[in-house]
């Protein structure tokens, strides 16, 4: 398949142009006349059934009257030609179609969509589009588009599923200086998607980088897939992260999870690099395009100016990379190369002092010395110095270094003759920048590659202990009975399933009951309505806690019946939990989401009443290794509460990525059948003593 999309779309030896033009600003003009001046050695055909020739090439009627095979057709007729013509493409051998014109999903006509692409499968043809500006090739000399002119050169490649932000950084990479072999722009995926190219490029030798813009995926898994197979480093910008609507849903999941979370998740499970905006994209861009990752912590910095390096300093703590002081031979090498009031432990000071020697002769010993796994070198523009010379005697010692595996980026802060520089270094592959926290986030994405690579090398271990078939028991009675949500007792047998510890409780239909139970479980005792209506029982007054004896449990079974009774008059009430009450431990939240992207999606976070207000939440898509489980336990700004604070011990992380992985199992071995869940509060105990959850919640998908 990929083999068809790379020679089909990517590396045609010949492409047909439907649709051609002889007219000045239409698009089968344009994207012939490009293809021309951008000198494409194949063979060009253009398409038209009233002319004899266009732009000094003979024109044909149809494909069918080409001579020949054609690898590519770049298709540009009206909506309502488009399913004869990809007929005709399929019936000629055609595999890459390479669908320019607009029309389709985009303005709801998805019915003609769903019918060339069934056309397109018949024939073994692959499409790529339709509704984009087409495919651009460096190294083929193919400007397949209407894109003015193919980009900068360079080893990056860009799919972008936003046709104007492609043209727009085409025209960019010249100002930017960030070079590309190729751009593709994606437009529908009603074929070709992310996942595709992807799998391509990665075994295609112009290209270092993958550059992706998103607006919306449609297979997450296959993305996920493709992205984790890449050897290759990939980085992202993900637009339209606004929540996925789910201020209605049932469960704090549900109301917690969005777009940015989840699509976040994926990247950080698959290896993608991140971006935060247009501008970071192309930054990083031009680093991973053109250095190696960062395999270690070991940041220097080196430097001619103190304020500067403070402000790299800053950056580098806020970007994930903090210094540490260079050993003692780094520092004794150091100070060889700046005056006295120099400072060498990192950021390496050279001082206003420092000339073309100084800087060439620390650069090349810092890339040698085993310590350092990264270089930043930051220029400040003085009278002293030209800095044109101090960027050839960076790019000197890069050179002369006898590591080749080692990451640098340079920053040069000044006027003219400073953007001069920058320049030159990015001609000569050395990434640079006008800003020492832009550079230094640069290097970041370089640390970033190189911990991503890690990531997406471990696996998950599934557990052997899970009763799935008691959990569908559970369900199966539940959708008998016409319900979508499951009693907090169903829930907690699901759990418990899949190897999930809960609090113990009986149910409890009279008061007589509610007495005896609560003498069998042993005061003190907790007492919850359950009722598959009521889901948020705090909101109706159905959870009472701390009760110590007999009369307190009577009370407490008439309150929570009337309460319930009073927030839901129609709810059918199963009765009344009578629970052990667990003891104190710190509150954490499980949940998932089935989203309509990625599946099965875990949550952990701060759990409590207050979930929702703190939102103190992160999200992976599941199954979740341990090791991502302890990583999630990490991320949340609670992250201190479970290390243990003011005294308190160390809670039980083990155990609870433990409860992350089987959770996350759950949900996926469920998927067909649950949509959203979560466990709340789940109590974390101190270390080697577990987590016990206290209340469940699942609701199941409709069917």
């Amino acid at each position: 398949m990929n083999n068809d999309i790379m020679t089909g779309l990517f590396k045609p030896k010949s492409i047909a142009v439907v649709g051609a033009s002889a007219t000045p600003g239409k698009i089968g003009y344009t994207v012939l006349k490009n293809l021309i001046d951008s000198q494409y050695t194949g063979k060009i055909y253009p398409i038209n059934p009233t002319a004899d020739e266009i732009l000094g090439i003979k024109a044909y009627a149809s494909v069918m009257d080409v001579p020949g095979e054609i690898d590519a057709a770049a298709i540009t007729v009206p909506a309502k030609l488009t399913l004869q013509v990809t007929e005709e493409c399929g019936k000629k051998g055609i595999k890459g179609l390479i669908i320019i014109t607009s029309g389709f999903s985009e303005v709801g006509n998805h019915e003609l969509e769903e019918q060339i692409v069934e056309t397109a499968k018949r024939y073994g043809s692959r499409i790529l589009g339709p509704n984009i500006v087409g495919v651009l090739s460096n190294a083929d000399h193919m400007n397949a588009s209407f894109a003015p002119f193919l980009p900068m050169v360079g080893k990056a490649a860009l799919i972008s599923q936003s046709g104007a932000l492609l043209i727009a950084m085409d025209a960019a990479s010249y100002t930017r200086k960030v070079g590309f072999d190729k751009l593709v722009s994606i437009g529908n995926m009603s074929d070709v998607d992310f996942a595709d190219i992807i799998s391509c490029l990665n075994d295609d030798e112009n290209t270092s980088c993958i550059t992706l813009y998103i607006e919306g995926i449609r297979d997450g898994r296959k993305f996920m897939d493709a992205c984790k197979n890449a050897t290759k480093p990939i980085i992202a910008l993900k637009s339209g992260t606004s929540s996925h609507g789910a201020a209605a849903a049932a469960s704090h999941t549900g109301s917690l999870a969005g777009a940015a979370k989840v699509y976040g998740a994926a990247f950080k499970q698959s290896g993608i690099i991140q971006a935060s905006d247009l501008n970071n994209l192309f930054d990083r861009t031009q680093a991973l395009s053109l250095q190696p990752p960062m395999n270690g912590d070991n940041l220097l910095i080196i430097t001619n100016g103190g304020g500067v390096g403070v402000l790299a300093t800053d950056a580098a703590e806020r970007d994930g990379i903090p210094l540490k002081f260079a050993p003692k031979e780094v520092q004794d090498e150091m100070k060889k190369h700046m005056p006295e009031f120099g400072s060498a432990k990192n950021p390496v000071d050279l001082t206003g002092m420092a000339g073309t020697e100084w800087y060439t002769e620390s650069v090349q010993f810092a890339l040698d010395h085993s310590w350092v796994d990264g270089l930043v070198v930051l220029y400040c523009e003085t009278a002293m110095t030209n800095p044109i010379e101090i960027a050839k005697g960076i790019k000197r010692a890069v050179d002369a270094a006898k590591t080749k595996d080692k990451p640098i980026v340079v920053s040069a802060v000044g006027g003219e003759k400073s953007d001069a520089a920058i320049q030159w270094l990015l001609e000569n592959g050395i990434p640079a920048y006008n800003s020492p926290e832009v550079a230094i986030n640069a290097m970041a994405a370089l640390r970033e590659q190189a911990k991503a690579k890690i990531t997406v090398a471990e696996k998950f271990k599934p557990y052997g202990d899970y009763d799935k078939e008691t959990a569908l028991k559970v369900i199966k009675k539940a959708r008998e009975d016409g319900r979508e949500s499951l009693t907090e007792i169903e829930a907690k047998q699901i759990f418990e399933a899949y190897g999930l510890p809960t609090t113990k409780g009986l149910l409890a239909k009279s008061e007589a009951e509610a007495v005896e139970f609560a003498k069998k479980i042993g005061y003190p005792v907790v007492m919850k309505i359950v009722s598959p209506e009521i889901l948020h029982k705090s909101d109706a007054g159905g959870v009472k806690v701390n009760i110590k004896d007999d009369a307190a449990a009577r009370e407490a079974y008439n309150v929570i019946l009337a309460n319930a009774k009073n927030y839901k008059s129609d709810a059918n009430i199963h009765g009344i939990l009578v629970q052990e009450m667990a003891p104190w431990g710190t509150e954490v939240i499980l949940g998932s989401i089935n989203d309509a992207t990625f599946g099965p999606t875990m949550m952990f976070g701060l759990g409590g009443i207050f979930v929702e207000v703190l939102k103190d939440v992160t999200f992976r898509v599941s199954p979740v290794s341990e090791n991502q489980a302890l990583i999630m336990l990490d991320e949340i700004r609670g992250a201190p509460i479970l290390a243990g604070v003011r005294g308190e011990a160390p809670r039980d992380k083990e155990a609870m990525a433990n409860a992350v992985c089987r959770y996350s199992s759950m949900i996926l071995d469920l998927k067909d059948e649950i949509s959203e869940s979560d466990a709340n509060p789940v109590l974390v105990y101190e270390k080697g003593k577990g987590i016990k959850i206290v209340d469940a919640r699942v609701i199941l998908k409709k069917k």
